[in-house]
């Protein structure tokens, strides 16, 4: 399976896996019958409103922009997702690492304009199997393309997370001042090491850590990481 690595915004180099041709032409049909009930759904109601030739033009013309500005909508609103994206579990992502601009998003949207209504989207498919990153000529434009959002291994899988007891003491409580999504970044670390073997990204973030919160790690890389994860964990709990 095709892979990318995407150098974070943290300067962490994370693997992620390529979606597939079958992937993306799954997405785009659920799409595409999403848009066909919406349609079915408001050509009832302007039979049952019986209007008027002028007012029905009207109608269309209004019904009509959802539909066409729905993946740009949908990709801007759902972090780079469509419902079919979304139920095949793919997203959109900027080359360099850092979430896709708007600017982005409308670029691809424009270019999949030509590509799907234009060229009926065979270029596309062709372009998607033959590039090296799984891109259609949007997403090259774009500076995009899509990854799966599930890794092959989930984070109950392999990372222990420690059940709160009323004697733990945090090695490094300072992990607190963390968020989220650097915990979450974490987590995707340890995956990537326990998958690829590479220590030396263990490292790397380790050193990211120690620098942002002003500690010195007193294990190796790897259990570090393993230990803010255990700190975080234990305090966000009592801290709750």
């Amino acid at each position: 399976m095709s892979k990318i690595s995407i150098l974070t915004p943290q300067n962490i180099e994370l693997e992620y896996d390529l979606a597939s041709v079958g992937d993306r032409i799954v997405a785009a049909i659920v799409d595409r019958l999403i848009l066909i009930a919406y349609a079915i759904i408001l050509i009832v109601i302007a039979l049952r409103a019986n209007f008027s030739d002028d007012v029905l033009t009207l109608f269309i013309y209004v019904v009509c922009i959802p539909a066409i500005f729905y993946s740009l909508l949908s990709e801007v609103l759902m972090n780079g997702q469509t419902i079919g994206k979304r139920v095949m579990k793919i997203k959109v992502i900027s080359i360099n690492g850092n979430q896709p601009s708007f600017s982005q998003y409308l670029m691809r949207w424009l270019f999949r304009m030509i590509e799907v209504w234009i060229l009926f989207g065979v270029v596309g498919v062709i372009m998607i199997a033959v590039s090296e990153k799984r891109q259609r000529l949007g997403d090259i434009v774009a500076g995009t393309t899509l990854i799966k959002t599930t890794l092959r291994t989930t984070i109950n899988d392999t990372l222990y997370v420690p059940v709160a007891e009323t004697n733990y003491r945090a090695t490094y409580p300072e992990v607190i001042n963390l968020k989220d999504s650097d915990i979450q970044l974490v987590k995707e670390v340890i995956l990537n090491v326990h998958k690829s073997g590479n220590t030396m990204l263990a490292y790397q973030t380790m050193q990211k850590i120690e620098t942002v919160l002003s500690i010195k790690s007193q294990h190796e890389p790897l259990t570090f990481l393993y230990a803010v994860l255990s700190d975080y964990n234990h305090l966000s709990l009592t801290a709750s």
